[in-house]
Order: structure tokens, then C-alpha cells, then sequence
């Protein structure tokens, strides 16, 4: 596949705003997760929350999408340079040529369940202020993000649970390719509501813990949130340290609508995709970002999956442990973690596991240690088996 250069990046989660404090994070092992009650929750969840998005309203001509979902985006945008370097790419290419693909699961649907908590007691009516399009509707998060930085390209929401904002990479560079765009704002945006912390509740996949991927004792997920930016481009001759989109892999194995196949069939398939798209061997990967949700099905199959394809050796490890499971932004949360280490020469260690399961076979690594890398793969794998693993590149010369 034709490779793509990450121009720009920047990541918002409950490890704080913007690339410092996640790289102080993944060096210091600092988790995010912290146990608290949240709106209406009658009992303490360990969730992982970005501090200060209630007192952070939109910009005021964009005031319809006011929700915490595009406030997160919003905060998202304006870290580490980002909204400029976007803008920049509108100076150089025109407001029709970048296109805006943003992957989220439940959108702002906390708007709706404030306004259904305060309707009117006769009619049931929601209140005048509410406005489904802009905050609710899965597509708000891109209609905000392109309004905010005023791009008049192609704009599309991915919303296939945890594999959203991994997919839309293979999104970007398939319209990069066919010569339609030639950039795009990729990312992924998912804040905390009720109907995630209360469904997953129901599932029976919410640890009362700090969550512990790929631990013997582990029993299920932390809910996180967070909002993650990538500036794609076509880069003729990128320079040496620069970063790339070099490889994609998707599959869909609708084994079950909630549980991953026992031996991670569709997620194999997705990571050999990936290799294939990038030329490359297992081998030549030199960490591998988990999907690690630290359910027990979920952590046994990736395990299946990833020691079938890569054996015993290559070093893995699940960073939700930091930032909790950020639902339709983890592949793009994890996507800028790797991009990071790729930076900085840094293999994350994972946070929160104590015990490595003795029946999971992968090379799990529990430190953090400073190592140079070439290639990395990252995993995203959503609900009725939508999977996507991407291979993020470092250019040596």
C-alpha cells in the first residue's frame, strides 16, 4: 500500500492533554484510573476521565454542538500544535481537499440522557436547547471537527465499537490513494455516559478494579475516554524520524456479537493484512499494542491470535491499563501511543498487571524500557468481531 506520513498528532486522555504527560506516563507507569462516582452512578466506577471538559464550552459560533463529546474534541484539537498544523495543510492544499474521518461509539449521547433526565413531566418533551444532530447523532463529531477547522472535504463518522478510529486510517489512505484527498484529520473521540458505564455494567465487563489486561486475575474493563488526532499526508520523500502509516489489515469474523472468536480467527486475519500491506515479516515487528481490554475472553484470544502469527518472542503489551478502554477512540489513542514510542525509542510496559495468566503465551512486558523501533503494530478489535490492526514505520534515512 502506498504509505502515509504522520504530520501531526496529539492525544487527550485522563493521562492529561497532550503528548508530555502520556509520555511521562508510559515512562513513570502512571495509570489514569481512578475509582469515583460520575453523574448519576449510585456507586463508584474506576473509569478513566479527562479532567475539565464540563467547564470547556465550544466556541461560540459553534454553539448547536455544545456536549461533552465535542468539548473533549474541542480540547482534543488545540494540543500540541494541531489545529495549526491542520490549517496549515488547508493553506497548502484548499479547504476541499482534506477529509475528516472520525471513529466514536456513543458519540455525545450524554447530551440526550441529560435532556431525557430534565423533559418536560406532562408532554415528555425534551427541552428547546437540545439538539440531536449536533451532539447525539454519531455524525456530530465530524461535522464539528470540520467546522471548527473549517475543511470543506469528504467527512464520515466510523462507528464500529472499539475498532472505530483504527478503520479510519484504512479510510484516509484509501481516499488519499484514489487521488480524491490529499490529506486527512483522522482520530477518534468517545467520552464517558451512562449508557456505556451502565451497558458494559450489564455484560458482566466492568472490573471493580483498576482493569489488569493479560493478568491472571483479571475481570474486565476500566471505562475511559479521550480524543486522538493524526494529520495524514502523501510525503514524497519523508525525512529521517519521521513517522508512517505503512501498513492496514481489517476483518470482520461476526463470530458473535459480543465475544471475540476463541482463537482470534478474525483478529489473525486483520494483523496478517496489516504485514501483508506493509511488505513486511512477523519478525521485523518490534512491538505489538494490544488490544488488551482485560476481559477474559478477549485477552485469551488476542493471545491466541498474536503467538499463532508472531510465536513467543515479539514484545507486546495492552496500554489501557493507563488510559482505561477509550471504546470508539482506542484505535486511535493507541494508533498516537505508538507513534510516540516509535519517537521516542520506547517500548511501554503495561500498567496495572500484577500476575501474568500462565495459559497466555505472548512476550507481555510489565517495564518500560527505552529501545529503539522500526515497526509496530497496534490491534483494534470491536464488538461482533470488526477488527483492524495497523503497522506504524519509522524512517531511518
Amino acid at each position: 500500500m502506498q504509505a502515509l506520513c504522520l504530520t501531526a498528532y496529539t492525544l487527550t486522555s485522563a493521562l492529561g492533554t497532550g503528548l508530555a504527560p502520556h509520555l511521562d506516563a508510559l515512562r513513570s507507569k502512571r495509570s489514569g484510573i481512578v475509582r469515583k462516582l460520575w453523574e448519576t452512578l449510585e456507586q463508584p466506577m474506576c473509569i478513566g476521565e479527562v479532567a475539565g471538559v464540563d467547564e470547556l464550552p465550544v466556541r461560540a459560533d459553534l454553539q448547536r454542538y455544545d456536549c461533552r463529546n465535542n468539548r473533549l474534541a474541542q480540547l482534543g484539537l488545540e494540543q500540541d500544535g494541531f489545529a495549526d498544523a491542520a490549517r496549515a495543510a488547508i493553506a497548502r492544499y484548499g479547504v476541499e481537499r482534506i477529509g475528516v474521518f472520525m471513529g466514536t461509539s456513543t458519540s455525545g449521547i450524554l447530551s440526550s440522557e441529560v435532556a431525557y433526565r430534565h423533559r418536560d413531566a406532562v408532554t415528555g418533551q425534551l427541552s428547546a436547547g437540545h439538539y440531536y444532530r449536533e451532539t447525539h447523532n454519531a455524525y456530530s463529531v465530524a461535522d464539528f471537527v470540520r467546522s471548527y477547522l473549517h475543511i470543506e472535504g469528504p467527512a464520515t463518522v466510523v462507528s464500529t465499537a472499539c475498532s472505530s478510529s483504527a478503520k479510519v486510517f484504512a479510510t484516509a489512505q484509501r481516499m488519499i490513494q484514489l487521488g480524491l484527498i490529499d490529506a486527512a484529520v483522522v482520530g477518534g473521540v468517545d467520552s464517558l455516559c451512562l449508557t456505556t458505564l451502565y451497558g458494559f455494567s450489564s455484560l458482566q465487563l466492568v472490573s471493580p478494579n483498576p482493569c489488569k489486561p493479560f493478568d491472571a486475575q483479571r475481570d474486565g474493563i476500566s471505562a475511559g475516554e479521550g480524543a486522538a488526532f493524526v494529520l495524514l499526508e502523501r510525503v514524497a520523500e519523508p525525512h529521517a524520524g519521521a513517522i508512517l502509516l505503512s501498513g492496514i489489515g481489517e476483518s470482520s469474523d461476526a463470530y458473535h456479537m459480543s465475544s471475540p472468536h476463541p482463537q482470534g480467527l478474525g483478529a489473525r486475519m486483520a494483523m496478517a493484512a496489516a504485514l501483508a500491506s506493509a511488505g513486511l515479516q512477523p519478525q521485523d515487528i518490534d512491538y505489538i499494542n494490544l488490544h488488551g481490554t482485560a476481559t477474559p475472553s478477549n485477552d485469551s484470544a488476542e493471545d491466541a491470535a498474536v503467538t499463532a502469527l508472531f510465536g513467543c518472542a515479539t514484545p507486546c503489551s495492552s496500554t489501557k491499563g493507563y488510559t482505561g478502554h477509550t471504546l470508539g477512540a482506542a484505535g486511535g489513542v493507541e494508533a498516537v501511543i505508538c507513534a510516540l514510542a516509535l519517537r521516542e525509542g520506547l517500548l511501554p510496559g503495561g500498567v496495572g498487571t500484577e500476575t501474568l495468566d500462565p495459559q497466555l503465551r505472548c512476550n507481555y512486558r510489565f517495564d518500560t524500557q527505552q529501545q529503539p523501533l522500526l515497526h509496530v503494530l497496534s490491534n483494534s478489535f470491536g464488538f461482533g468481531g470488526s477488527n483492524c490492526s495497523l503497522v506504524f514505520s519509522r524512517v531511518t534515512a
